[in-house]
């Protein structure tokens, strides 16, 4: 894969795949993107798990000090937060020069509860870059990921890049990705507990939550963002799903998990993955809430929205 194989220079928002197999596969299609971009003099980032962040680097030598390294695999933990938290903010501090990114966010040992949201993260970048001067270089371990991974980049990306050269993607449509992926999320186990929360009991609904995050060794930090996040949740319950939700919370292997369904219909895809300047806005504790929880997943329909929150244990 060389240089021209990868990098897009006109146009508004570019979005390929490239495939890897391998260490060397993987370099010669990133590096290559990076050095044309550092060529134009136009700002690059690449936001990878630390093990490819530090073969960029070291392939890179001194240049390294001329892209911006984020570890994706903190940075974007939860991919609710990888657009408004890690693209977003590199994208907008460049106003006037298109922007190269070489983002991660699907790779070997994301779990089976973590996958929707990143295939849903990657079908949304469709739109929330939509005319932006912006080239998105997404690398997918064809060995290390399953089948189902592969095929779903063939729907959220238009082109694809593999040893072979590049080609349009024909199974293209991230919309179909978002439908399928918009599913009831599995049922809550029966030692869940459950309680009512409205605007009069907010606050004791948010207290319950502190109370049971820490008697389950939830870190004293994280039970702010817990309180953070249960307090947001439930006056978006209160103001857009039909003035109460019911909530749920109960803990799962590692993690403390918050649930709360009401009511509404969250109508707008990109609710809580794009910044807003209205608070009054659905999606603006949206925002803040995935910039705090290790993962956020969501059912909306017609008939209701179900959100639910990990924090991790420990």
């Amino acid at each position: 894969m060389s240089a021209a194989a990868v990098c897009e220079t006109k146009g508004g928002f570019k979005h390929p795949a490239l495939f890897y197999s391998n260490r060397e596969e993987f370099l010669s299609g990133t590096i290559p993107f990076i050095d044309a971009a550092l060529a134009a003099d136009e700002p690059v980032a690449a936001a990878v798990p630390k093990h490819n962040l530090e073969s960029i680097r070291r392939a890179l030598g001194p240049s390294a000090d001329r892209v911006e390294l984020i570890d994706m695999a903190d940075a974007g933990a939860n991919p609710g937060r990888i657009i408004p938290g890690v693209l977003r903010s590199f994208v907008d501090a460049h106003p006037r020069s298109r922007v190269r990114i070489i983002g991660e966010p699907i790779w070997p040992g994301r779990t089976e509860v973590e996958y929707p949201a990143c295939v849903q993260h990657e079908a949304l970048l469709n739109r929330a870059f939509t005319g932006r001067s912006v080239t998105k270089l997404c690398p997918y371990d064809t060995e290390g990921l399953g089948p189902r991974a592969i095929e779903d980049a063939g729907a959220t990306h238009p082109v694809l890049i593999d040893r072979s050269g590049r080609r349009p993607s024909d199974r293209y449509d991230p919309d179909r990705i978002l439908t399928d992926y918009n599913l009831p999320l599995e049922p809550h186990p029966r030692r869940a507990i459950e309680r009512s929360a409205g605007p009069d009991t907010i606050d004791n609904a948010r207290w319950f939550a502190i109370s049971y995050g820490r008697s389950v060794g939830l870190p004293a930090l994280r039970l702010v963002d817990l309180e953070i996040a249960v307090t947001e949740l439930i006056r978006n319950s209160i103001l857009h799903g039909g003035g109460s939700g019911i909530f749920r919370i109960w803990t799962e292997e590692s993690h403390l998990v918050w649930e709360i369904s009401d009511s509404g219909h969250i109508t707008d895809p990109l609710a809580g993955r794009l910044p807003s300047v209205d608070p009054r806005d659905h999606g603006s504790g949206l925002v803040l809430v995935n910039q705090i929880v290790d993962l956020l997943r969501m059912h909306t329909c017609s008939e209701g929205t179900t959100i639910r929150i990990y924090l991790r244990l420990g």
